[in-house]
């Protein structure tokens, strides 16, 4: 059954403090307490009191607020769409019995497929980070399709040694095509600083160095070439030995039948379309501009900044790791490292950008390369500031 979420704005008066205040209920008018009240992917938040109100002040007027509670649907809003008015916030309650699925959730995909996903997901840095409740998540594998998804029944408490934070992750939607070799996932997260050293400061600003977090704060500052970032045009050149889309439909056809009638040989001209589609890429990526600069890709109108961009972006920057602190300062190391990213959208996409680094629909971004390895490991509140 689909949840229904309802909620109810009056007039308030409107002062210059930047506050979200209101009653969180449930659908029977009773008054929720302990719900998590969150600007998402930052350390601000705060929950409601035991007569469901709450008060919140944000220091910004864009991102999103999450309302979270265990057992119930979450809810999330614009954080311009609220500002300075009471609300009224009504949640309802997850339908207890799980719907029957075509493909089933089983303790076999989840034994199966954990390992792949906390790669994934986490990082390849497993021993500082970690899924306190892990055993919560669900796996389901479509065999016939090769796609994993995953689910979060409960909010997921990740645990970071190295960057200092526990971070409560409502994990929305996870999926892995293994014919196209692509995951992608959606979540909310609440940050939470659990400790603040030398070494967890180098550690952050290390993460935070040459990051897509980075990147856009420096397209919000209009700092991309001061800051070392270099923006290059690419466009995607098909491969002319890789099978056509008629050779691809024959291999299908013959690998269909080879289920049903159990065919052992394998005719040459299948044995090399095979070869060439696993040996090749389907087309290959070419630069058509180097250092273009971010009137290609960045439109500011009335103190808002635009980020679109037509094919294929490249961005370079050379990393040289902070290996301690002197004082305050934070000092760098002497080896450097070249990093190259590439950005992909729907053709004609555009994304708004805010000074704290985060856009409007990330999930419509695709990224590969560098930026793609910024997973939970190496994930930032949007409310850090370098050094900190």
């Amino acid at each position: 059954m689909k949840t229904i979420l309802l909620i109810f704005l009056f007039a308030y008066s409107i002062s210059f403090a930047q506050i979200i205040n209101g009653t969180v209920v449930d659908d029977t008018e009773h008054r929720l307490s302990n719900v998590s009240i969150y600007l998402d992917g930052t350390k601000t938040g705060t929950v409601s009191k035991e007569d469901g109100t709450f008060t919140l002040s944000v220091p910004q007027t864009s991102g999103t607020i999450v309302f979270q509670k265990e057992d119930y649907e979450t809810f999330s809003t614009e954080v311009s769409a609220v500002i300075n008015k009471k609300l009224k916030v009504v949640l309802t309650k997850t339908n207890a019995i799980e719907e029957i699925k075509l493909i089933p959730y089983t303790s076999e995909a989840y034994t199966n497929y954990i390992h792949l996903f906390l790669r994934n997901f986490i990082g390849d840095d497993q021993e500082n980070v970690r899924i306190k409740n892990q055993k919560t998540l669900k796996f389901s594998y479509d065999k016939q399709n090769k796609l994993l998804r995953v689910k979060a029944p409960k909010t997921l408490i990740i645990e970071n040694k190295q960057l200092g934070y526990e971070i409560e992750y409502n994990l929305l939607s996870y999926s892995t095509d293994f014919n196209a070799n692509i995951t992608h996932y959606t979540g909310t997260s609440f940050f939470k600083e659990t400790r603040n050293t030398d070494k967890i400061k180098i550690n952050r600003m290390n993460a935070y160095d040459g990051s897509l977090l980075h990147f856009f704060r420096s397209i919000y500052n209009n700092t991309i070439s001061e800051n070392g970032f270099i923006v290059n045009q690419v466009v995607k050149v098909s491969n002319p030995n890789y099978p056509t889309e008629e050779e691809l439909n024959t291999l299908k056809d013959f690998m269909f039948m080879t289920r049903t009638s159990k065919v052992i040989n394998i005719p040459e001209d299948i044995r090399a379309i095979s070869q060439r589609k696993t040996s090749q890429k389907p087309y290959t990526l070419a630069i058509t501009k180097t250092l273009i600069p971010d009137s290609h890709y960045v439109r500011r109108t009335n103190g808002q900044v635009f980020f679109s961009f037509k094919d294929i972006l490249q961005v370079n920057y050379i990393k040289t790791a902070y290996e301690h602190l002197k004082g305050n300062q934070l000092i760098k190391g002497k080896s450097k490292i070249n990093t190259s990213s590439f950005l992909y959208s729907e053709e004609g996409q555009s994304f708004e950008v805010s000074k704290e680094g985060n856009i409007t629909t990330p999930d419509q971004l695709i990224t590969q390369g560098d930026f793609s390895k910024n997973k939970i490991e190496n994930m930032l509140p949007l409310d850090y500031q370098p050094g900190n």
